[in-house]
């Protein structure tokens, strides 16, 4: 019985091809493991000197996945290595080398195999041991759907590794899970302060937990951030002031009437929601400001942060109708991209309440002098009764 649909070779090696066929198949029913080795040898090299097209290529790796079946684990391994950088490497074999149980055949694959998509990745993470996590998170980039699941699911090692790839992408909750886990390691905690795209209140939370060591590590590595590992204080700056504007009469009438309807207990997600939708930026900043016990100068700098958004609205348990009112509402133009917002609608749905409460206890606990002079010079009526 031959193996159907295996690419026959162009002009003169058709013969070659047929009796190629014949020993896959003699070596794959009956032959020994010299023989299934020799021949899963040949059909690698068949492959790896290209031209094929996809339906060819899949075809090779049903063949070399049925001899790699039947050959012991070094061979395997051997296969693995001369496939994992190839681009052309059959998606079939690739997969099923990735999810093999030894690390040796399944570590070159996840590591350095670029045909792997996330949905491959996130499965194999939720399958496999941490040996095999260990390999992904050492890939040349990782999308923040893949890092969210290695550091929800990975060792402190991961966890590590995944922290100091320069290619991996997080989301907040990817950031403040390693945060949270951070305590005590001061490793950890060296690498995530290390990397640039960190949000900076991810940043400021990250140091208020770190070491004397590790911040005087950081000072060293990263002097741009001098002055921020010192003072460890959001400043809002002047990008926040051009957005919203100085005080004005706006917001002090909208103080009143916001005020009034918190007295009467009538300030809920609805109330949000509706000065969202009408884009009173004015009412909607003073009432999330009376919600969440913080000050102006903190909310506003949420509603510039559409990440920072997010988080406040989980914490406070809204739906995501309100979440994504207050993202058009601080987004310029009040416009957003169909697709940042779908991935915005997947990053809030992620995100873990009791997470983002602690992130806003951190908040509120940063209001010390700095925070308080900078709102009494933005709006300094505002918490007045």
């Amino acid at each position: 019985m031959l193996v159907p649909g295996l690419p026959l070779l162009r002009g003169d090696q058709m013969t070659a091809s047929k009796s190629f066929l014949q020993e896959l198949d003699e070596a794959v029913l009956k032959g020994s493991a010299e023989s299934r080795e020799k021949a899963l040898t040949y059909a690698t090299d068949m492959l790896m000197v290209g031209g094929y097209t996809e339906s060819e290529i899949w075809t090779f790796g049903e063949v070399i996945g049925r001899l790699a079946d039947a050959i012991e684990v070094a061979v395997r391994a051997q296969l693995a290595k001369r496939l994992a950088c190839t681009a052309h490497a059959p998606m079939n074999i690739v997969q099923k080398l990735a999810f093999d149980d030894s690390i040796d055949v399944a570590g070159p694959i996840l590591q350095h195999n670029e045909r792997l998509d996330a949905k491959t990745l996130v499965k194999n993470i939720r399958t496999k041991g941490q040996s095999h996590l260990l390999a992904i998170s050492k890939r040349k980039s990782l999308p923040s759907v893949v890092t969210d699941e290695l550091v929800t699911r990975g060792n402190q090692e991961v966890v590590t590794s995944v922290a100091s790839n320069s290619g991996a992408c997080f989301s907040n909750f990817g950031f403040l899970h390693m945060i949270k886990r951070s305590t005590g390691d001061s490793i950890l905690t060296e690498s995530l302060g290390l990397r640039k795209d960190i949000p900076r209140l991810m940043f400021q939370q990250l140091i208020a937990k770190a070491s004397a060591d590790v911040r005087r590590k950081l000072e060293q590595e990263r002097p741009d951030l001098v002055g921020e590992i010192h003072s460890s204080v959001t400043e809002v700056a002047g990008a926040l002031q051009s957005k919203f504007g100085p005080a004005t009469e706006k917001y002090f009438a909208a103080k009143r009437v916001v005020t009034a309807r918190h007295q009467r207990g009538e300030l809920n997600e609805n109330a949000v929601l509706e000065y969202a939708r009408a884009y009173k930026v004015e009412e909607a900043t003073v009432g999330l400001s009376l919600m969440f016990s913080l000050p102006i100068s903190a909310v506003e700098h949420a509603l510039a942060d559409a990440e920072m958004t997010l988080i406040l609205a989980k914490a406070q348990n809204f739906e995501w109708e309100t979440a994504m009112a207050l993202l058009f509402l601080g987004a310029k133009d009040h416009r957003i991209k169909e697709n940042d917002l779908d991935s915005r609608k997947e990053e809030f749905a992620r995100l873990n309440n009791k997470t983002s409460r602690e992130v806003l206890s951190f908040y509120k606990s940063r209001k010390h002098a700095a925070s308080a002079q900078l709102d009494q010079r933005r709006l300094p009526q505002l918490h007045s009764i």
